[in-house]
């Protein structure tokens, strides 16, 4: 089995989006695959653990149903090595002036409103391959195992 050539890091707690994304990118981001975290947490532990390549770019949910939300997560990961240089895409139901602003001022890459959908999954994600896939260049980072 080949190897994906674009590993996603998606934190988000329902279980039903990873579900939609990995069946709409077997036709729409064929080369990626998603690593499926539900909370800060577990997050934050795979962050810390990462060996070798790691993901190439996250999904992070705002609204995960945690102590803290996704932005906190943000922001631990622009003050984390192994993590302050990964693109971010940003995934709410809601979009708010403000939400959107602070979502930029963590260190967002960009803010998108989640589908609801199949076939908007399908759109998002074909969006999501031209731009992130085919069109920007992205940093190849190997992390080293800490002592």
């Amino acid at each position: 089995m080949q190897k994906s050539l674009f590993p996603i890091l998606l934190v988000d707690d329902d279980p039903l989006v990873a579900e939609v994304l990995e069946r709409a990118a077997k036709t729409n981001f064929p080369e990626a695959s998603f690593i499926h975290i539900t909370s800060f947490e577990d997050a934050k532990l795979y962050i810390d653990n990462l060996e070798g390549k790691g993901p190439k770019l996250v999904l992070l949910d705002i609204d995960l149903k945690d102590k803290v939300d996704g932005l906190d997560f943000l922001a631990l990961l622009r003050a984390h090595p192994k993590g302050r240089l990964l693109p971010v895409v940003m995934l709410s139901a809601r979009k708010t002036a403000k939400l959107v602003e602070r979502a930029y001022i963590f260190g967002a890459s960009s803010f998108t409103i989640k589908p609801f959908s199949y076939a908007d999954w399908k759109t998002y994600l074909s969006n999501l391959r031209t731009y992130w896939f085919e069109t920007v260049t992205l940093l190849e980072v190997r992390h080293e195992k800490e002592n």
